[in-house]
Parts: structure tokens; C-alpha cells; sequence
């Protein structure tokens, strides 16, 4: 399997809003992201469900400031 097809396929999460908003980021800023993006990127897309959703909806703030950045462009 290839890294984009992985990557496509952590980003399903079950929830179609939040499915929508990190297959959004994949296809339009994952690509032109520097290695350490992707890599912060993989990390959010490593997160438990309920707590990618409380960063995703704003309700808590990531610690990792790797994370933060990533969440906030996901959110842009």
C-alpha cells in the first residue's frame, strides 16, 4: 500500500465532517507541506478519535505545538 493510500485511509475516522476535513488537507496542502508538516500531520492522524475531535472542533488545544500548527491549517 502505497503512503498516499495509507494516509487516505487513517484520515476515514467515521465521522463525515471531520472524514471531509483531513482528506481536504491531504489532497490540498499535505503535498506542498515540508517534512516536518508530514510529519506532524501523520502524528494528528495517529491521535485517538475523541481527542482529534476535541482539537478539531477547538475545545482543547494540542500540547505539541507540531500538532497545534497542523490543526490550525486543517481548520484554514
Amino acid at each position: 500500500m502505497s503512503e498516499e493510500n495509507r494516509l487516505r485511509w487513517q484520515c476515514r475516522r467515521g465521522m463525515r465532517e471531520l472524514d471531509e476535513l483531513l482528506l481536504r488537507y491531504l489532497e490540498r496542502r499535505y503535498p506542498a507541506a515540508d517534512a516536518q508538516e508530514k510529519a506532524d500531520f501523520r502524528a494528528v492522524l495517529d491521535l485517538a478519535d475523541p481527542e482529534l475531535n476535541a482539537y478539531l472542533l477547538q475545545r482543547q488545544r494540542p500540547a505539541s505545538e507540531g500538532i497545534a500548527r497542523v490543526v490550525k491549517r486543517i481548520l484554514s
